[in-house]
């Protein structure tokens, strides 16, 4: 008999029939309305839930699954999965890191590009039929600085230090001595000795509003910041205001505090790249994190230990 799956993420649905293939009986609720009906009507079955870490899964919601086992993000992120609710009933939760790191870093780089040579506006400019250059700093040998060098860190620290001849900083939690790049104590030392600020953080309370005005002014005028963590990370109003005023040059955003609202006076500036939360939505990186969805999913059912659980869950089950 296959085992329920409540999914509430939409990246997947080309992969339901491998989903399925592996003994597992998919109920799709990738909407708000969808996620609460399928509780409603599945609550006494659903075994284990896939989500992300910007979706969630909430308390109310684990308590009104009495069979529920597992839930797991298909990204790296959990911050909004209530891990407390989760280690008091006993359920196990994973993540997935590493496995979408690549197609994050290329997007970082996408959008450090485009923010700095502004590619959306001279797309358009030519669209319009105009054919006047624009002017935008180049990227190799500049500095480059990272908030948190984790797996995604580490990826957008070669790609700019081996391919754009940059010079690499960081703040993180623990210094990486081993990384070879240059630690700073604090992000605001970090923007100051930046030229090009990526952030790359996990999201959640220990985080938020890590890059606060006082950051940004660090980064300076002729400074750009990218985010490809969480929208939680960046103090929007003051970002807004930054950009708006031109204390920094630019920016180039893949996720926003509220997405999927975003506020209109950031989609009325001329100096910011946005995308819709995609960094992680290559082809490559969906197929990895099902992959190891699935693999997490069938060791917990066949008895063995997952192999990527979340660390926070487990001390608070301790």
């Amino acid at each position: 008999m296959s085992i329920p799956l409540l999914i509430l993420i939409d990246s997947v649905q080309d992969y339901l029939p491998s989903i399925e293939e592996r003994g597992f009986r998919a109920i799709f609720a990738p909407t708000a309305e969808a996620r609460a009906q399928a509780i409603r009507d599945h609550a006494s079955e659903i075994r284990v839930v896939l989500t992300r870490g910007a979706t969630g899964f909430r308390a109310d919601e684990m308590a009104a699954l009495p069979k529920l086992e597992l839930v797991c993000s298909l990204g790296v992120g959990h911050e909004n999965i209530d891990l407390a609710a989760a280690a008091a009933r006993g359920i196990a939760v994973t993540n997935g890191p590493g496995a979408n790191a690549v197609s994050v870093a290329d997007h970082a780089m996408a959008l450090l590009l485009g923010a700095a040579r502004h590619l959306p506006q001279a797309d358009a400019w030519v669209r319009q039929g105009h054919w006047s250059g624009f002017m935008g700093p180049q990227i190799t040998g500049k500095r480059l600085g990272i908030l948190g060098l984790g797996t995604i860190g580490l990826e957008i620290a070669r790609r700019g230090a081996n391919g754009f001849d940059m010079s690499v900083g960081y703040y993180s939690r623990r210094a990486r001595p081993e990384s070879g790049y240059t630690y700073f104590d604090s992000p605001r030392a970090l923007a100051a000795a930046s030229d090009f600020l990526v952030v790359a953080t996990p999201g959640g309370a220990g985080t938020r509003h890590l890059v606060d005005a006082g950051v940004l002014e660090a980064l300076g005028p002729d400074g750009y910041l990218v985010n490809i963590a969480r929208g939680s990370v960046v103090d929007t109003q003051a970002l807004i205001d930054a950009l708006a005023q031109r204390r920094i040059a630019g920016a180039g955003l893949d996720v926003v505090d509220g997405e999927p609202r975003i506020p209109d006076a950031l989609k009325q500036l001329d100096n910011v790249v946005l995308t819709p939360h995609s960094a992680g939505r290559s082809p490559e990186a969906v197929a990895a994190t099902v992959a190891l969805f699935l693999d997490n999913a069938t060791a917990h059912f066949a008895g063995r230990p997952v192999l990527t659980p979340v660390r926070d869950a487990q001390a608070q089950a301790a």
